[in-house]
């Protein structure tokens, strides 16, 4: 988000943030073992649909049967002779009788399948679908435990992300500086990569989740896409419309809003969420930090934004509290109702010169603790941003601003920054479009009306486009909709997917 590429199509924050690495012991009897699907593949890809993956047993939090491994793909999948990289997964067995695979990605893109399965399968996907389901997690290629990409260690990373610039914001000499640091950035991706960032796009994962689908031994994909995820989803529907067996996408992605478009939006979504956890602040909470009316408390903010900006707060660990990195705190926590009270916290300390409890909520959106970065998340939403999104015409990236500033005015100082994705070293290969996916099976959308993150039009929008979209709508306040304590929402969900009963239309959950 934010100077870090065209789009700022959301991370899934704190609440899947996890720090647990999948660790294998023995070998006991291989799970899942259904024979692969390679019917309608291509010739030259059959090896790879036909493989027999080494299953290990291995540990994962909770309850449940795990098993992990790894998957060989084509780096290039218009050049299978290219050379391959290794997908990461692991498989929750069902804890009933299994109806097949059913694949999940948390979103990002970035964001480990590996560690949601592993770490936090009943939150991810709920009791009701581990019992029906072998519940399939996946590090997409860049991603993780996958062939990953690599551009800095911990302390080049933080200099990256919290080094304040020497220059004005918004002068010449601020936007060489930062087009500097994108530089060096880019050009670490780019040589610790080992030549895979022209492949680091959702289209090649979305092949890479059909190939999964057919090791697996699944006629159908089975998929539950969060976030990122969603876009994930439609386009493997866009690209295998006769393969779609159940889908379900939470909180979606419009597939045809541009990339200037996506991050202004999210700043309109955000500024939304900050104005439901102000109202509640400043009315029901007793150490609220506010006084007066909401719009009292939102001029407060913007005034302790500034404030920083000028005069930046230094944290226990050295690292500088600007105003950038306060609004990525603020940002982190508004994905969840739940934070709010952390948030609270966070700011009353800012306020009081601690800049320590705003840096645990940026740490937690860049999984970063104790000075080490628990994953790639941030290098990989680099790389698939930049690939995915063609860079925006003028009047688009203008028209954007326009918009953040009208409709985002806490967040508007500090939303712009210099593109990263214009230091690339490769041509974005993405196009920006509707998603239709002609012919496939009826497919659920999930939105809610206040998603920050993921802006309900979108899910409204995605459903519209796509032949056979459903909307089922939650009403109410955070990121995603699903497993969210609405019991409309996560009825239809699991009869859908345990079932295979379809809504006669689009619903509404209160």
């Amino acid at each position: 988000m934010r100077r870090g590429a065209r789009a700022a199509a959301a991370l899934l924050a704190t609440a899947t943030a996890l720090a647990a690495l999948v660790a294998c012991t023995p070998k006991e009897a291989p799970a899942p073992n259904r024979t692969p699907v390679t019917e309608g593949v291509a010739a030259d890809l059959v090896g790879y649909y036909g493989q027999d993956v080494d299953w290990d047993r291995c540990v994962g939090g909770g309850e449940g049967t795990f098993y992990c491994g790894t998957v060989t793909a084509p780096v290039d999948w218009s050049d299978p002779e290219g050379g391959d990289l290794e997908l990461a997964v692991i498989a929750r067995m069902a804890s009933g009788e299994s109806q097949g695979s059913l694949l999940v990605n948390p979103g990002g893109p970035g964001a480990s399948g590996v560690d949601l399965v592993q770490g936090s399968a009943e939150f991810a996907v709920g009791e009701t679908l581990l019992e029906h389901y072998d519940v399939v997690g996946f590090d997409p290629r860049g991603v993780g435990s996958s062939t990953p990409v690599r551009c800095l260690d911990a302390e080049q990373m933080d200099d990256y992300l919290f080094a304040l610039p020497r220059a004005a914001r918004g002068t010449p000499a601020w936007e060489a500086e930062l087009t500097a640091r994108n530089d060096r950035f880019a050009e670490a991706c780019e040589s610790g990569s080992g030549g895979i960032l022209p492949h680091i796009t959702t289209a090649d994962a979305a092949r890479d989740m059909d190939l999964l689908r057919g090791v697996l031994g699944d006629e159908k994909l089975t998929y539950l896409g969060y976030s990122y995820g969603s876009f994930l989803g439609a386009t493997y529907a866009e690209l295998f419309p006769d393969r779609v067996g159940r889908i379900v996408l939470d909180g979606g992605l419009d597939p045809s809003v541009p990339g200037s478009e996506v991050g202004a939006r999210q700043a309109v979504g955000f500024e939304s969420a900050l104005g439901a956890y102000l109202t509640s602040c400043v009315e029901r909470t007793e150490n609220c930090p506010f006084q007066g009316s909401v719009d009292d408390a939102r001029t407060a903010l913007a005034d302790a934004l500034a404030a920083v900006e000028a005069t930046p707060l230094t944290a226990t660990d050295g690292r500088a509290l600007g105003a950038d990195a306060m609004v990525m705190g603020i940002v982190s926590a508004l994905y969840s109702e739940g934070n709010w009270p952390y948030l609270t916290g966070a700011i009353t300390a800012a306020l009081e010169g601690d800049a320590d409890p705003m840096f645990v909520l940026v740490d937690s959106y860049y999984n970063r603790s104790d000075g080490v970065y628990l994953d790639n998340s941030t290098e990989a939403f680099s790389a698939y941003n930049c690939m995915d999104y063609p860079a925006d015409p003028p009047d688009v990236e203008a028209a954007a601003d326009a918009l953040v500033a009208a409709e985002a005015p806490t967040f508007a100082p500090y939303w712009s920054g210099v593109d990263l994705c214009a230091s690339w070293p490769y041509p974005p290969t993405g196009t920006r479009g509707e998603i239709h996916a002609e012919g496939a099976a009826p497919i659920l959308l999930v939105g809610t009306t206040n998603d920050p993150a993921t802006p309900y039009e979108w899910s409204a929008a995605l459903a519209e486009q796509l032949s056979s979209g459903i909307l089922l709508t939650r009403v109410g306040e955070g990121h995603l909709g699903f497993n969210k304590g609405n019991a409309c929402i996560d009825d239809a969900v699991e009869a859908y997917f345990v079932d295979g009963t379809v809504p006669d239309g689009d619903i509404t959950c209160e």
